[in-house]
């Protein structure tokens, strides 16, 4: 087996019940945000699979950034996907981290190299039919989740930000 070199970590995700919320809390408690929320399914992720067949799923995301890690925020709506999975075994929480790559294909073929399978993944979110997301099985390995991201050149505009204008400062009353 040959070795998967993680040289950065990009992201943390907390699978949650209400994105909205959780995105108000962060943002009026903890000053991170502004928040940007999209729902991921179809017709936004074009193609999707689990367990390495076509299917279909949707979730509600909300993402910020903290300095430079992203924070995702995950409500799954319907569909069989990992999500699901981790909140009837888990309960909600830290789900995953994330991984970027500039090269899904080239990084999914040195993880199968290294023992490491896909569990679910969509692509396509992008305005240009790019970005791609991948879930590696690693949680039995090092107890969380590790997602390849392969971001879009753009991204698609947010269905509606948090806070709409201003920051998300403590110290500013909303």
């Amino acid at each position: 087996m040959k070795k998967f070199p993680i040289k950065e970590i990009a992201q943390i995700c907390i699978i949650v019940p209400d994105v909205e919320k959780v995105a108000r809390v962060f943002c009026d408690t903890f000053g991170v945000g502004p928040w940007q929320f999209y729902t991921y399914g179809k017709p936004l992720v074009k193609r999707m699979t689990r367990n390495g067949k076509p299917t279909e799923y949707k979730m509600r995301i909300a993402l910020a950034n903290i300095g430079p890690l992203r924070i995702e925020l995950i409500e799954p709506i319907e569909g069989d996907t990992v999500y699901k999975e981790f909140v009837e075994q888990h309960g909600y929480g830290m789900h995953h981290l994330g991984i970027l790559t500039d090269n899904m294909q080239e990084s999914l073929k040195k993880a199968k190299e290294a023992g490491l399978s896909m569990t679910m993944d969509g692509a396509g979110f992008g305005p240009d039919d790019d970005g791609h997301y991948a879930y590696l099985d690693t949680e039995k390995m090092v107890y969380t989740t590790f997602e390849l991201i392969e971001r879009p050149k753009r991204r698609s505009a947010p269905e509606r930000s948090y806070p709409e204008k201003g920051s998300c400062s403590p110290d500013v009353q909303r």
